[in-house]
């Protein structure tokens, strides 16, 4: 029912989804408003509907909402998992409301203070997972270990990467620079097992120098956004002077293919949405204006996540790196 397009949009991702790759999806929301967006198309589809009365708005409290409403889409959708009716959840709803849901229903993995989220950014080196990127906004520098840590284990077991780089995002490389979190948490990633490389500037996230770039939910939903932005801009002003002139126009017809390849790698919508790392279970926090193709690209996603038996992985991962509890 989240999202800025719901329930249409995600209803058609979900139908697409289940039509490619017979994924069994669970619909949870108000039955006939999502039975209507269905328009009779799940009958040979592994598609239920799951009822209930309630939904977090995109302008609430996250908390509030939870407490108060007893019967909310997030809220079911997370104690499916709990109960194991559903093994992942996917939301483009509140995303606030998606952490909490996940925490309270089904729990911080060991070790884990605060779960983060961690956003697949595309560059042309392999992807760069961006973490945190909205849940935490206000952080300690031993949080900062926490996301690098489950980042780590999240790019080692899911994305194929060994060994990843990690780096912290500030304003500069040397060790002088950040403000007083951002200076602590150097300290404390020199000294952990990870395989760690300094600090890394904005512009160094596309660079390849790093495989994991770490921040507090603030910076990273900020880069995150400008990133989409920038890529959206762009788009349109290729579209514009391609199209303006008769050169263009050739230019366009001989480097479509390739210009539409760029597009594609730069496109979040690839992913589909960004993985809730540190609960004790698969969640995915899509875009609130995600298309029926983002959706779509989530849901598998997160079937690949639970197929990869991330979750014991992680843990086993979060371990070799050290306790983490107490910093």
């Amino acid at each position: 029912m989240g999202g800025d397009n719901a329930p249409g949009v995600v209803v058609q991702g979900a139908v697409d989804a289940a039509s490619e790759s017979q994924t069994q999806i669970i619909l949870v929301g108000h039955e006939q408003v999502v039975t209507e967006a269905l328009d009779g198309r799940a009958a040979r589809l592994p598609i239920t509907v799951h009822h209930c009365e309630e939904m977090v708005e995109m302008g609430e409290s996250p908390l509030k909402a939870l407490r108060k409403k007893r019967d909310t889409s997030i809220g079911v959708a997370f104690d499916l998992v709990k109960k194991g009716k559903a093994d992942a959840v996917i939301s483009a709803g509140n995303s606030g409301a998606t952490l909490a849901a996940g925490v309270l229903t089904l729990g911080r993995m060991e070790g884990v203070d605060r779960p983060a989220i961690a956003s697949i950014v595309p560059t042309d080196t392999g992807p760069v997972v961006l973490i945190d990127v909205g849940a935490n906004v206000d952080c300690r520098p031993g949080h900062l270990l926490q996301f690098a840590a489950m980042a780590h284990a999240f790019a080692t077991v899911c994305l194929g990467i060994q060994d990843p780089k990690v780096g912290l995002l500030s304003i500069g490389e040397e060790g002088s620079k950040g403000n007083e979190q951002v200076r602590l948490a150097r300290e404390l990633f020199q000294a952990s097992r990870l395989n760690f490389m300094g600090n890394v500037e904005g512009r160094d996230i596309f660079g390849g120098k790093a495989q994991i770039v770490v921040c507090d939910g603030f910076v990273g939903n900020v880069a995150l956004k400008v990133t989409e932005g920038v890529v959206e801009a762009m788009t349109r002003m290729m579209d514009r002077e391609l199209s303006g002139s008769f050169w263009g126009h050739i230019t366009k017809a001989v480097t479509g293919k390739t210009l539409r390849q760029i597009r594609r790698e730069f496109d979040y919508e690839e992913y589909g949405g960004a993985p809730l790392l540190g609960i004790r279970g698969v969640g995915m926090v899509c875009h609130g204006g995600s298309s029926a193709k983002a959706i779509k690209n989530a849901v598998k996603l997160a079937a690949q996540y639970v197929n990869s038996g991330v979750l014991d992985k992680m843990s086993l991962q979060l371990s070799a790196v050290g306790d983490l509890s107490a910093l």
